[in-house]
Formats: structure tokens, sequence, C-alpha cells
């Protein structure tokens, strides 16, 4: 069964130019370790304010997408990258979706 991935992230306000910087290394590395292309998302009305980017994935299971996480979690490239991350992104949170039946 597919399951959505939702990440939320709030951006530190001034702080877009160098997150697409941090989003260029983050593709470079999670296409290595199979992660499915993703659409991102600016918040301009609702409940997150314009500081906000979401960013949505379609996998094709939950296993598949706990499986390639714990893979590249374990990569200290992309470790070292998260370092990068503390000063743009101020906080993050991730949702997951599955089809109604």
């Amino acid at each position: 069964m597919i399951t959505i991935e939702r990440l939320i992230q709030k951006i530190y306000p001034g702080k877009w130019e160098a997150l697409e910087e941090l989003d260029q290394k983050y593709n470079a590395i999670e296409s290595k370790f199979g992660f499915p292309p993703k659409k991102r998302f600016q918040s301009i009305m609702g409940e997150y304010d314009q500081n906000t980017l979401i960013i949505e994935r379609q996998w094709e299971s939950m296993a598949v997408m706990e499986a390639t996480y714990e893979k590249i979690m374990a990569d200290p490239e992309y470790q070292a990258l998260g370092k990068e991350t503390i000063g743009v992104v101020k906080s993050s949170r991730m949702e997951a979706y599955a089809p109604m039946p």
C-alpha cells in the first residue's frame, strides 16, 4: 500500500536562499538511496506561516520508506548535512498517510 510522506519545516526568516543550497545537497544524497521525487510547497495561507516549507513524497509502501530512511540515517555524509541544517531549519515534523479503502 502506498504511503504519502509529508515533511513540514519551519524555516528561519531570511534563510530561504541557504535552504536552496542545502536542498541541492540533500537531493544528491537522497538520489543515491532511491528516494522518490518530492514536491515542495511554501505556505501562503492557513495554519502555517509563510516561513513554512512542506515537502511531499509518495512511497510504494511504509516498509520501503522505513528501510530507505534506516539506510540514509546511517550515512556519514547525510549525518554531516544534518548539522548544516540547524541554522536554516527551525523545526521539522514528519507525517505519513495511507489511502482510504
